[in-house]
């Protein structure tokens, strides 16, 4: 179901297939790329979430459909995003915000440092949701977060061999906390502190703040992995979503 005042419709962007969720009066454009682990997921499955963040922010939402492992590992994934954030910008004049969820968050990094060898502009924003932003799944949180059934490093392991079919693990483009963020937009992140892919959160975090990127992290005790997809009903879902409201209204924060 979508949220009052919203409306879905299907579209070809760049080529691609992409649901997109908007509001009567759109302020603005958020690329969102679904999770999955870069081998499960949909537009469609996301549409509830999609209809509840466009309207947090009066956004337009662009969910693509991109292409999925196993049968299209790496960069499968990341041609199709760069193909549909150059559309954007083609139609809207500007840079789209990128979002996204899990292997999504992952990709909207991956993306973003994408846009420096492909000679485009940055996102003006990122928003991230219990980013998976190392496949060398070696953080200490696989470790010491036992309790996190949704994604622990057996999940994480072969979801990151089925994209990867070869390649390295530590090319910025997979992991994208291996890489240079000194370019990065100003940043938002969520994630629960009982999941394993906090540990990635909080790394990034860190990443981005030794390269003095604006970076706001919400680490809410007690959530599942990407719990304002999945559980709208919570008070933390609707909370995650006014932040986010916020944070895309709110004027870039290196701007002084």
């Amino acid at each position: 179901m979508l949220e009052p005042g919203i409306e879905a419709h299907d579209a070809v962007i760049g080529e691609i297939d992409c649901l997109v969720c908007e509001p009567t009066a759109v302020l603005d454009t958020i690329l969102y790329l679904h999770g999955g682990g870069y081998r499960m997921g949909s537009p469609a499955a996301w549409a509830n979430f999609a209809s509840r963040l466009a309207a947090a922010p009066d956004c337009r939402i662009v969910v693509p459909d991109y292409r999925l492992a196993p049968e299209h590992p790496f960069p499968a994934g990341l041609t199709d995003a760069l193909a549909v954030y150059r559309a954007l910008i083609i139609q809207d004049g500007q840079p789209p915000i990128v979002g996204g969820d899990s292997a999504g968050g992952g990709l909207a990094c991956a993306l973003a440092l994408a846009c420096g060898q492909a000679a485009l502009d940055a996102p003006r924003k990122a928003i991230l949701l219990s980013p998976w932003v190392d496949l060398t799944v070696t953080n200490q949180a696989y470790a010491s977060r036992k309790s996190d059934l949704f994604f622990p490093r057996e999940s994480a392991t072969e979801a990151a061999r089925q994209y990867l079919q070869g390649h390295d693990a530590g090319n910025s483009l997979v992991s994208p906390l291996k890489g240079d963020l000194s370019g990065f937009p100003d940043t938002l992140i969520f994630a629960s502190a009982d999941e394993c892919l906090v540990g990635d959160a909080l790394a990034f975090q860190a990443a981005l703040t030794e390269a003095r990127v604006p970076v706001e992290t919400h680490i809410v005790p007690g959530m599942t992995h990407v719990w304002p997809v999945i559980a709208p009903a919570l008070p933390e879902s609707r909370a995650a979503l006014t932040a986010i409201g916020q944070f895309v209204r709110g004027g870039d924060w290196g701007s002084g």
